[in-house]
């Protein structure tokens, strides 16, 4: 049978060395602050341009070829922007080159929009307007 005195020993023994092993956990500093100047760098200025830049492409452009297209991204002043079809990449080209395109650079100028390139391609899934999907990068 063991001594009543020995358990307590044991147990302050335990603790003595449970104190001394624990380490302390590591200061880190909060992630908030710098995910909000992440933010204000990278993405509030973006979006703020291609917001004004999206604004003045909806006023301008015909409401049948918005349909059919979508602002792909707007890098180093060059706005890109996808045509879903062969027929309205040509129509949305000819009035471009008809002045659509000035227009649009004159009144994008403080978004520092100098060219305009076109693509063909789908930013949705479904062949029907009722069907279409957005279709997101994988």
């Amino acid at each position: 049978m063991a001594s009543p005195y020995r358990q307590p020993l044991e147990y302050a023994e335990l603790q003595r060395v449970h104190r001394v092993k624990q380490a302390a956990p590591q200061a880190m500093d909060a992630l908030g602050p710098q995910m909000v100047a992440f933010f204000n760098k990278s993405v509030a200025k973006r979006q703020t341009k291609l917001a004004k830049v999206s604004e003045c492409w909806c006023q301008l452009v015909p409401e049948t070829l918005l349909q059919h297209c979508a602002l792909e991204g707007f890098v180093r002043g060059t706005l890109t922007v996808l045509v879903d079809s062969a027929s309205h990449l040509y129509e949305l080209k000819q009035l471009l080159l008809a002045g659509l395109e000035q227009q649009i650079l004159i009144a994008c100028r403080a978004c520092d929009l100098r060219k305009i390139v076109l693509r063909a391609g789908r930013w949705y899934e479904g062949e029907s307007a009722g069907d279409r999907r957005v279709r997101f990068e994988r």
